[in-house]
C-alpha cells in the first residue's frame, strides 16, 4: 500500500474530545508500523497548525482545506467534493474518514470509515436540523464505504440497530491509550494549589461537557458525599456547562466542584496522580478512552453500567446506574475508601495499545482494497 489519506476535517484542537485522541494515537502508530507507506492527514487550518506545531511533519504530511469544523457549508463542500478529488489526485490507495461523518461516495479510492458511536442520534446534543443532516450523511456514507471500523462490539451493535447496517461489515478495533510516562506530571503541591484541592479527596471526570456525558449525575451525587470530596470536571465547555453550574449552585455544592474546562497534558497527568477516583457517568460511548487512561494509571474507577464500558473495563470499575445519583455516590464513596481499587487497572488496560489498533486498522484497509 503506497498512500493512505486520513480525513480529519472535523478537527478543532482541544475541543474535539475522543476523536482527536483517536487521531493522535492511531496516526503515528500507523506511520511507525508502515514506514514505506505515505500518510497524509487532511484537516482544518487550525488542525493543521496544531499538528505541525506538534511535529507531525515530515513523517505524516499535513494538508489543510479551507474550512473549520463549525463552518457547516464549507465543510460539506470540502468533505463531499474536494476531499475525494484530492485523494484521487494524490493517488491514494485508501481514504480513512476517522470520525463518523464522511464523504458519501469516493470514486476510485477504497474508503474506510471509523464509526465511533450513534450517541448524537439517540440523545440530543446538537440542534434538530444539524442532527438530521449528520444522520443522513453518516448513514449514506457508511452504506457506500468499502470498510467500517468501530472500537467495541457493543458500539457496533448500537450502530447497526440505529442505522440499519450489517454487523459483518464492521471490523472491531479497540482504541489504545498513551502510557503515562510520555508527559511529566505537574507536582502534586502545584496541582492542589492551582485547582484549590488542598486537603480534598479528589474525584476526576474527563469528558466534554455534553448532555450524553451525563456529568449532572455526579453533581447531584456530590450532595450525598462528605464535604472533603471535591469533583474536578475536566473537559471542553459546551452549553450543558451552564446547566451543570446551575444545578451545582441550587444544591449548594458549587464550592466543591472545579469546572476546569480544557486541562493541559501536564496538569491532567498531575490530576490523575492526586485522584482517588475517576468517574465516568456517560449515557452512551463508542469506547471510553478516558476509562482506559484511568486504568493504565492505576486510578480507581466508578463508571456507568452500560454495555460498552463493561466490555472495556471488565471487572475493574465499580459500576452504577447512570440515572441514579445515590448509586453514583455509593460507587464513588466505595472507590475512595478502597486503597487497592486501582490495582487491577494496569493489567486490564495493557490489552489496549495504539500499536494493536494500528494493526487492526491496517487489516481493515487491506480488506477494503481487496473488496473493491
Amino acid at each position: 500500500m503506497r498512500h493512505v489519506v486520513l480525513n480529519a476535517l472535523w478537527l478543532d484542537p482541544a475541543a474535539s474530545g475522543g476523536p482527536e485522541t483517536y487521531l493522535r494515537g492511531l496516526a503515528p502508530a500507523l506511520a511507525e508500523a508502515h514506514p514505506r507507506t505515505r500518510f497524509t492527514v487532511v484537516t482544518t487550518p487550525s488542525g493543521a497548525r496544531a499538528l505541525r506545531d506538534d511535529g507531525w511533519e515530515p513523517r505524516l504530511a499535513v494538508r489543510a482545506l479551507p474550512c473549520e469544523d463549525g463552518q457547516r457549508l464549507r465543510r460539506q463542500v470540502a468533505e463531499q467534493l474536494v476531499l475525494p478529488a484530492l485523494a484521487r489526485r494524490l493517488g491514494a490507495d485508501v481514504l480513512h474518514s476517522t470520525a463518523s461523518v464522511a464523504p458519501i461516495r469516493v470514486p476510485g479510492v477504497a474508503h474506510v470509515i471509523t464509526l465511533h458511536d450513534v450517541t448524537f442520534f439517540r440523545r440530543r446534543t446538537f440542534g434538530a436540523v444539524t442532527t438530521f443532516g449528520m444522520r443522513q450523511v453518516v448513514a449514506r456514507a457508511a452504506r457506500h464505504a468499502d470498510g467500517l471500523i468501530t472500537a467495541a462490539a457493543a458500539a457496533r451493535d448500537e450502530i447497526c440497530s440505529e442505522l440499519g447496517l450489517r454487523p459483518s461489515a464492521f471490523a472491531i478495533v479497540p482504541h489504545g491509550a498513551d502510557p503515562p510516562a510520555e508527559v511529566a506530571p505537574a507536582p502534586e503541591h502545584e496541582i492542589r494549589a492551582r485547582y484549590a484541592l488542598d486537603g480534598a479527596r479528589v474525584v476526576v471526570c474527563v469528558a466534554a461537557k455534553r448532555p450524553h456525558k451525563n456529568q449532572e449525575v455526579l453533581v447531584r451525587a456530590m450532595a450525598l458525599l462528605d464535604d472533603d470530596v471535591v469533583l474536578v470536571l475536566a473537559g471542553h465547555p459546551e452549553p450543558y456547562d451552564a446547566h451543570l453550574r446551575e444545578v451545582a449552585a441550587t444544591l449548594g455544592v458549587d464550592a466543591r466542584i472545579r469546572f476546569t474546562d480544557y486541562v493541559p497534558p501536564r496538569d491532567l497527568e498531575g490530576l490523575w496522580r492526586v485522584a482517588g477516583c475517576a468517574a465516568f457517568p456517560t449515557l452512551g460511548e463508542g469506547f471510553g478512552i478516558p476509562l482506559v487512561e484511568a486504568m493504565i494509571r492505576g486510578v480507581g474507577v466508578a463508571a456507568s453500567d452500560i454495555p460498552v464500558l463493561r466490555e472495556v473495563g471488565g471487572d475493574v470499575p465499580r459500576y452504577f446506574d447512570p440515572h441514579a445519583p445515590i448509586a453514583a455516590a455509593d460507587a464513588i464513596r466505595a472507590t475512595l475508601a478502597d486503597a487497592d481499587a486501582g490495582e487491577p487497572g494496569p493489567a486490564r488496560a495493557a490489552r489496549f495499545t495504539w500499536a494493536a489498533a494500528a494493526d487492526g486498522t491496517w487489516e481493515a484497509y487491506e480488506r477494503a482494497c481487496t473488496s473493491r
